[in-house]
């Protein structure tokens, strides 16, 4: 077999056996193509991971793009990451026809009563995981809440996202002229007002160019994991237009996490909501298309970037900012689906399961459904 169908082989099985999350999907390719496969060295590995998390995009999605492509250069690029997202696409594009036609059935509306409380612990999760890896210090600690005190205050999401990246590098120069405290402060000033300045009236109406432009705005600023999605979605589709509901929103992130592959094929569900099969495949094509064209940018770069101090800076500042984005809308999401003693219950087990065992979130997913038939259909 030659290197373009093992690549096809392999991510089709990632795409269809991934389950967990960004950091599952990677130890799995870490383990596909440096210990059994031998395509990479662990040190070749780390470069390529170290690459991902200085440009936008999904984390696991933009390694399965750099590893095809060092396999077999732009051809391995295309098929890889088109075979690790197309599995969970149509999985999702599945889910969301079903979810269109029968979500409104008191069965289905009992097992997403217990799916919603179940994926606030499994936000809830990443959000505790990854922000220790984040928290590097009391200066990114600080960044974090903040930018999530001023998310929770209205302040746009990507505008805090790029204003806390912003802060992180200010502050590296600042901190060798001694004047990082003043840097900081000058910083977040126009970054909130211009956060004023991009907010737009709710629209009524869906059209595909709006719904592609949104998701392609995303996927180019999409820093750290893909929960910071959630943030995203929130601000923009059920605040700031209003073409989502809370409850839709909630149920998107359900088949997100209920389907392996990326968790960005969240997208996919929500374009088939608001536009059928051709807002998915707009969507889709939106969020994904970005990371492509960064991986095929960057990968020659990659010696460069990873000694680099003003990209390390912008990046700690950045995976701070998003950590707090995430916190941000736990609160939100969780004001909105915790309204009963059910659901708070749900989500307390989710989360002593998900702590003390660390399961895989799938199940914790199907369980909490479980859960919520039980106590609408029988109890």
């Amino acid at each position: 077999m030659n290197k373009i169908g093992q690549l096809l082989v392999l991510f089709l099985k990632l795409g269809v056996t991934a389950f967990g999350g960004p950091a599952a999907h990677i130890a799995m390719m870490e383990d596909e193509v440096v210990t059994r496969r031998r395509w990479l060295t662990r040190e070749q590995f780390l470069d390529l991971l170290g690459a991902t998390n200085l440009i936008p995009g999904p984390n696991s999605t933009e390694m399965a793009i750099h590893i095809g492509f060092v396999r077999a250069r732009i051809a391995g690029l295309v098929v890889a990451g088109l075979s690790f997202i197309l599995p969970a696409a149509l999985l999702t594009l599945g889910c969301a026809w079903v979810y269109d036609r029968f979500q409104t059935v008191p069965q289905a509306e009992a097992l997403l009563y217990g799916i919603k409380p179940a994926v606030i612990a499994v936000i809830l999760s990443a959000v505790w995981r990854l922000g220790k890896t984040a928290a590097k210090g009391p200066f990114l600690i600080g960044i974090g809440f903040l930018v999530m005190l001023l998310v929770l205050l209205g302040v746009n999401e990507i505008i805090a996202l790029l204003g806390g990246g912003i802060v992180g590098i200010l502050w590296q120069f600042g901190s060798r002229l001694g004047k990082g405290k003043m840097l900081l402060g000058f910083a977040w000033l126009p970054s909130s007002n211009l956060a004023l300045a991009v907010t737009s009236a709710p629209s009524s109406s869906v059209t595909l160019s709006s719904l592609g432009l949104f998701f392609l705005k995303i996927g180019c600023v999409l820093f750290g994991s893909g929960y910071v999605l959630v943030a995203f979605l929130q601000g923009g589709l059920v605040e700031q237009y209003q073409w989502l509901t809370q409850q839709q929103l909630l149920d998107a992130i359900a088949i997100g996490q209920f389907t392996p592959g990326p968790v960005l094929t969240t997208a996919t569900f929500i374009g088939y909501v608001l536009a059928g099969p051709a807002g998915a495949l707009v969507a889709t094509l939106g969020i994904f298309g970005p990371s492509f064209l960064f991986v095929l940018t960057t990968n020659p770069l990659i010696p460069r970037l990873r000694q680099s101090a003003v990209a390390g800076a912008f990046l700690d500042a950045v995976n701070a900012s998003a950590i707090g984005l995430m916190a941000a809308v736990t609160v939100e999401l969780a004001l909105h689906t915790l309204i009963d003693w059910g659901a708070g219950v749900i989500a307390l087990i989710s989360a002593v399961v998900l702590f003390r065992y660390k399961i895989n979130s799938a199940w914790l997913v199907l369980g909490g459904a479980g859960i919520g038939w039980l106590l609408k259909t029988v109890m």
